[in-house]
């Protein structure tokens, strides 16, 4: 089996420095964000550029070619509601080390992303909503089945489409986890692969909280099958958590290092 797929989001307009650092096309913060983050452990890095209306092609090409020529060709999920800022990220994207990610397409105004990344070679996240959060796990398998028709139509492989559950905050939705965890073992059961802003869960509570709800989730997410999330990986608590369970899945050998592997 696969390890799991840790996509860092740190690197995202919603970060004050880093909404700087795009507009001024400041490199440091961004590497130095970047190299946090693979150095503790993120596979794929999520670059959050925001709806970026006037520039975005321009900045997510600067973006994509600074990260990849710094970090040996990391492999990049490039996050917009621009299509073709994406486009233009693709155009200048090497993926000797994976394909790029396109963040994301739904079931309804942004279904034409499952297009874009179809033409393009490249894997996608598929939001299981539509106009707004699936009432039910029979709303969210009847989007899945939209988005996976439309990937299908277009030739992509089932397994170069990642569904999101849509991973809900705790305070004040709590009734909706467990919804969530059965329909991640939903996905699994039909071979599919999942992923999805895992920290959201854990918005507007305390800090003190936050790492271990994360971690929490993350050992419950990864039993029901999820195999990638969005996330924190300079979170220590999250990483550990990931890494072992990761071996009691046997998806990577247990050595005494594994935590430092």
């Amino acid at each position: 089996m696969a390890k799991f797929v840790v996509i860092g989001e740190r690197i995202s307009v919603t970060a004050p420095s880093i909404n700087r650092a795009f507009a001024e096309k400041d490199p440091e913060p961004i590497l130095t964000r970047a190299k946090q983050q693979l150095d503790a452990g993120a596979t794929y890095l999520d670059v959050n550029i925001g709806p970026a209306e006037n520039n975005g092609e321009d900045i997510m090409k600067w973006a994509v070619t600074l990260l990849q020529e710094n970090f040996d060709n990391v492999p990049l999920a490039l996050d917009t509601a621009n299509k073709k800022a994406i486009e233009a990220g693709i155009s200048v994207y090497n993926r000797s080390k994976g394909k790029p990610i396109v963040n994301s397409a739904d079931a309804s105004g942004r279904i034409e992303y499952i297009d874009l990344a179809a033409a393009n070679d490249a894997i996608v996240i598929a939001l299981c909503n539509g106009e707004g959060i699936a009432k039910d796990n029979d709303e969210r398998m009847a989007y899945l089945t939209t988005l996976l028709e439309r990937g299908l139509e277009h030739g992509m492989e089932d397994q170069d489409i990642w569904f999101d559950p849509l991973f809900v905050v705790v305070k004040g939705m709590q009734e909706k986890q467990m919804q969530v965890l059965e329909f991640i073992k939903m996905i699994s059961d039909m071979g599919l692969n999942s992923t999805g802003g895992l920290s959201n869960n854990s918005n507007g509570a305390p800090k003190t909280l936050r790492p271990i709800m994360d971690a929490s989730l993350v050992a419950m997410c990864m039993m029901q099958g999820l195999t990638s999330a969005i996330v924190n990986p300079n979170d220590l608590r999250l990483m550990e958590t990931i890494k072992t369970c990761d071996v009691f899945k046997g998806n990577t050998l247990y050595a005494d290092s594994y935590l430092e592997i």
